[in-house]
């Protein structure tokens, strides 16, 4: 049962300041996201502009509202294929959620979607998720 879509956007121009600051990086990615980031060297705003959105869209997705204490616990990986995944952890980790994802980059703008579901065998509630 599809609990919820999220979209969001990021100006890859915005995270390029942010990521400059170590205390941001921190606090919103968690360790693998920033070694992923720092790899991606000249495109490494973009990455970060497309993690970020995504974390963005997984919230709004969960009908919430941004929570920077939780950010890093919601991580967007990548599989070896180079397709984006979340792993939730910490507050998001015990929820019975199936979140899926996709990441686009264009003109100096990053894009997500998620779309989320509730794990097949469990009931809806909607006030919980």
């Amino acid at each position: 049962m599809i609990l919820g879509v999220g979209l969001d956007i990021c100006q890859v121009s915005r995270m390029e300041n942010a990521i400059s600051h170590p205390r941001f990086l921190e606090r919103v990615f968690s360790e693998q996201e920033r070694e992923y980031i720092a790899s991606k060297g000249a495109t490494a705003a973009q990455s970060a502009a497309g993690l970020y959105a995504a974390k963005e869209a997984f919230l709004k997705a969960r009908g919430t509202g941004i929570d920077s204490l939780g950010l890093s616990q919601i991580e967007v990986l990548h599989s070896a294929a180079g397709q984006p995944y979340y792993r939730l952890s910490g507050i998001y980790g015990s929820e019975e959620l199936t979140a899926h994802l996709s990441i686009s980059h264009d003109a100096g703008i990053a894009a997500a979607v998620c779309v989320l579901e509730k794990r097949e065998g469990e009931t809806a509630d909607e006030e919980s998720v």
